[in-house]
């Protein structure tokens, strides 16, 4: 079923030998630190998909090359999250051969979940999480794996420049970290999203995580651990266009903000005192003014015009307090995260197909 992205690694009956065995000689034309050969350690790449059947077929073989010149025991998990392209059939043809993994989520669950599924799934020693439209660049795992070896225990991508984005997605991401950022428990790293290496017991120490209402994105850095960032500049998508959307960022957002903070509920509190003192105030010298000086009280339209106002601030509390009930709802019902509809592939648990 593989035939143009078959490569000669995997030709030479890539089943008759542990993977680590089966090693060319490290590339010595390149700039990238790599880690020093160790068959003993083993790393597992999740890739969440949807829609990315196009991408996928570049990805891959990339990939597959990149994890041979690490010397180490490897797997590559494709979550397949509800596509209704071939990504699904790209990926399983890839099961055919050693240290492939699909995992097909019964409907589209979101990205979070499909990263859960990943995670779940994988096996290695460490774990790298990347994006299946080649923004992500898999020659980056040779740092990171260099950096892991060196003692860090997660080592993330941190974008350098926005100058490719929206004005409205730099101004909202602005506003976003500086508002998840506001308590001093724990920062969120600013423009670090879900490409990095995450030592075993990271991994472990997110998936021990019971909630449901994952924002993956602040679960990294609430863990906590040794961290190091990796500065890099996505490339373009190679195929297709993004299906993350404004209106999918602001939920995002909202997620974030309701998961790993409290200060809305506050403001809201904050906000209601701040009104009630100048209005309890106005009617006590109206009343006031009119016992002893027995002046008709006026000012209709203002009357109307701060019930309106007020009104308002209501409903927007009501709205945020609502927000974080729904949330607690969700978590109350206790569904899981994701439902797999199929499993196929051989990664590095033995006869785990």
């Amino acid at each position: 079923m593989i035939s143009s992205t078959d490569n000669g690694r995997h030709a030479r009956a890539p089943m008759r030998m542990p993977q680590a065995e089966a090693l060319p000689a490290t590339r010595a034309d390149t700039d990238v630190p790599h880690a020093a050969p160790d068959s003993t350690r083993s790393i597992s790449c999740v890739i969440p998909c949807f829609n990315e059947a196009a991408n996928l077929r570049h990805l891959l073989p990339l990939l597959e090359d990149i994890l041979w010149d690490t010397r180490m025991r490897w797997e590559i998990i494709v979550v397949d999250d509800g596509s209704t392209d071939d990504t699904v059939a790209v990926a399983e043809a890839w099961c055919e051969l050693s240290g492939f993994r699909c995992i097909s989520l019964s409907r589209n669950f979101g990205k979070e979940a499909a990263l859960t599924a990943g995670l779940a799934a994988a096996t290695g020693d460490a774990v790298v999480l990347l994006d299946g439209d080649l923004q992500h660049s898999p020659e980056l795992i040779h740092t990171m794996i260099a950096q892991w070896v060196a003692g860090a225990e997660v080592v993330y991508a941190v974008r350098e420049q926005r100058s490719d984005e929206s004005r409205f997605k730099q101004l909202g991401s602005k506003l976003f970290y500086s508002l998840i950022n506001g308590s001093d428990r724990f920062a969120v790293p600013k423009d670090a999203g879900d490409f990095r290496l995450m030592d075993r017991k990271v991994v472990d120490a997110l998936m021990s995580l019971p909630e449901r209402s994952r924002f993956m994105k602040g679960l990294y850095a609430w863990v906590g651990f040794r961290a190091v960032a990796l500065p890099y500049t996505p490339a373009p998508r190679a195929e297709g266009k993004s299906t993350f959307n404004k209106r999918r960022l602001v939920r995002l957002a909202m997620d974030g903000l309701t998961a790993f903070t409290t200060w809305p509920l506050r403001a809201v509190s904050v906000a209601g005192l701040m009104l009630a003192i100048p209005a309890f105030a106005y009617g006590a010298f109206v009343a006031i003014n009119y016992l002893l000086f027995g002046n008709e009280v006026s000012g209709w339209t203002t009357i109307v015009v701060s019930l309106m106002f007020f009104i308002g601030i209501q409903m927007i509390s009501t709205g945020i307090v609502g927000e974080y009930i729904a949330r607690i709802y969700e978590e109350v019902k206790g569904r899981p995260l994701y439902v797999v509809r199929r499993e196929r592939g051989t990664g590095l648990e033995t006869g785990k197909t």
